[in-house]
């Protein structure tokens, strides 16, 4: 048995909120660079450069990379060999976010109700997904969701005669009726399968995968690239002005579902998706 002492678990995301919020993962600046390099529209070309040069500016003022830093969205995948000492995991968890916004000095945007919109100030509660899993490690993913993307997402519960271009035409339309409000290009969280709610958490798992790696799966492999064919056939472009990056990547991960179901979530993540990890 591993004992882990919750203090440390504060402390790594703490620090995990502050990365993620000031530094892109090397995938999504690829993605971004080689958009901005074969982008053939002079503006969205233009804009390109712009978002590269907002990177450069955020990492070498240690800024963050967007005024939004979102709302934190911890994924915990916890070996079931592991034992928490010293408090309360969830409790040590918002102390990590706490210590993170106000010492990484990041906006703090979450409000204690939905409905009386009384600013925490500390941008806790987070939400946390906890997993169990074999093994003695903890693994730790901290995932800023600014709401600008997020209120642009979407869920279709689709029947099971859905056909592929069907589930393609759901994804796509979501896109189409964000337009510009994401602040493209996009990066395309696609939870499929599961049921109403866990399909949600699939997409946005989803936005946590490389962009540099594709679907284990040759099917869902393929029907990435055919999502991201269509979504930038639709030609929304960089930050709405047109041309023919509307999104970097798609990523989609799947589950089980019912014989009478077929869930399709689509979270969507403006061109600074952000993620950081760290095990334990």
């Amino acid at each position: 048995m591993k004992e882990i002492d919750v203090a440390r678990i504060k402390n790594v995301v703490a620090a995990l909120c502050i990365k993620a919020n000031r530094q892109l993962t090397p995938d999504i600046v690829g993605a971004i660079k080689k958009a901005s390099a074969t982008e053939t529209n002079p503006l969205a070309k233009s804009i390109m450069g712009d978002i590269e040069l907002n990177l450069s500016a955020a990492e070498e003022l240690s800024l963050p990379i967007c005024q939004d830093t979102g709302m934190a969205v911890i994924f915990l995948e916890i070996g079931q060999d592991v034992h928490f000492v010293g408090g309360s995991l969830e409790a040590a968890v918002n102390e990590g976010v706490r210590k993170g916004y106000t010492e990484g000095l990041l906006r703090k945007s979450v409000v204690a109700d939905p409905i009386r919109r009384v600013n925490t100030n500390d941008n806790t509660p987070a939400i946390i997904h906890t997993r169990i899993v074999d093994g003695d490690n903890v693994k730790i993913i901290v995932a800023p969701k600014g709401f600008g993307s997020e209120n642009m997402s979407g869920i279709r519960m689709l029947t099971p005669a859905a056909t592929r271009e069907d589930i393609i035409s759901a994804v796509t339309e979501i896109v189409k009726q964000a337009g510009s409000n994401p602040c493209p290009p996009m990066v395309i969280g696609v939870g499929i399968g599961g049921d109403f709610e866990y399909a949600a958490i699939l997409a946005k798992k989803a936005l946590c995968r490389s962009g540099d790696e594709r679907n284990s799966d040759t099917y869902y492999a393929e029907l990435e690239a055919d999502m991201l064919s269509s979504v930038n056939a639709l030609g929304i472009g960089p930050q709405g002005f047109g041309g023919e990056t509307t999104a970097l990547y798609v990523n989609i991960e799947s589950f089980a579902t019912h014989i009478a179901g077929l869930p399709v979530a689509v979270n969507i993540g403006c061109h600074v998706t952000r993620h950081a990890t760290e095990i334990l």
